[in-house]
């Protein structure tokens, strides 16, 4: 999605500028210290020890799924677990071959080079990756016309690490290189209770169980939400309360800040209820309910649709966007 389209909500599941100092001293360092995405550490600790005693590099991984989930800070884990240097890059910014061909040629045997939102990488771009990822040489032409050379240079064997919202945006090619693929699952509340309990010992932020599990059901499955979440209460707290994020504190602050039990927020609530309430909740199309609404309608499918669709409140339809009656119940309206 595009960086200027991203909304900057507190629910908003994109990166802001506001959580790279907090991700960064909350990032877990090692696997035990991870929680949650039990079945994909399962995995890739298979594989990191495997590599290990071959002696070998880690195959080429792809980590997919909504943001928010801890692709970068699993990439960073497997990087110092196979005890190389940690490289990164975004596919929006490698314009051209030759920059991604300096990324390549800088980078030192057992190396792990991300590139975040790889299916931006344009396709120039792309195509040096094919022979690097394969045999681990590329090739670079110099010159024009009949005097251009094309010169095969060797690469330090490293291990290339993708992470993308859009799987299905990825070119065959691409993803056919990569020799493990996982995607990444929203969290269960226990699990987000376990982060936002670690986060606010990090923070000297006095929390108690009941303010954690409140916290995390309204994060919608996301670490990077329940964090945002947990700051935002804790100023609440200190300025309303007694300072510590109990149960009661966590409900009050969280419904000032309009964010409700299930994690809505009131750009969620104006389209739900601009579907039931304006066309008898549906079928809508995407631009109709846009121009209803006023938000972008990339947006309203990028970020607000997919948590609707996960809570089953929406459905979507040939004929357009549909409510559910589970969305009814919530909003206690009569079919």
């Amino acid at each position: 999605m595009d960086e200027t389209k991203k909304p900057r909500l507190i629910t908003s599941a994109y990166e802001k500028e506001e959580d790279f100092d907090i991700e960064r001293s909350l990032r877990p360092t090692d696997f035990d210290s991870y929680c949650g995405q039990e079945k994909v550490k399962a995995q890739v600790k298979v594989y990191i020890e495997a590599a290990r005693r071959r002696g070998e590099t880690l195959d080429h991984v792809l980590l997919y799924g909504p943001p928010g989930l801890g692709k970068t800070t699993l990439s960073q884990i497997i990087a110092s677990e196979m005890g190389g240097a940690f490289k990164t890059s975004s596919g929006p910014a490698i314009e051209r071959p030759g920059d991604m061909a300096s990324i390549l040629n800088d980078l030192s045997m057992g190396d792990v080079l991300f590139i975040d939102e790889i299916h931006r990488l344009p396709r120039v771009a792309e195509e040096v990756l094919y022979s690097a990822m394969e045999d681990f040489v590329f090739d670079i032409v110099i010159g024009k016309g009949q005097g251009a050379k094309s010169i095969r240079m060797n690469l330090a064997k490293f291990t290339l690490i993708g992470a993308t919202t859009r799987v299905g945006m990825l070119t065959a090619p691409l993803r056919d290189r990569f020799g493990i693929v996982h995607r990444l699952e929203p969290y269960t509340v226990p699990e987000l209770s376990t982060i936002i309990s670690n986060s606010a010992k990090v923070l000297g932020i006095e929390t108690e169980a009941s303010g954690a599990v409140e916290i995390a059901r309204r994060s919608r499955g996301t670490p990077r939400i329940a964090n945002r979440l947990l700051k935002r209460v804790r100023d609440f707290a200190q300025v309303k309360y007694d300072g510590i994020i109990s149960g009661q504190t966590a409900v009050a602050a969280l419904d000032e800040l309009e964010v409700d039990k299930v994690g809505l927020d009131n750009v969620d609530r104006r389209v739900l209820l601009c579907m039931m309430e304006k066309f008898g909740g549906g079928p809508v199309g995407l631009d109709t309910l846009s121009a209803a609404t006023g938000e972008d309608a990339e947006t309203i499918e990028d970020v607000y649709e997919p948590y609707l669709l996960q809570l089953g409140y929406i459905q979507r339809t040939p004929r357009g966007r549909v409510v559910t009656d589970l969305c009814y119940r919530h909003f206690e309206r009569i079919v």
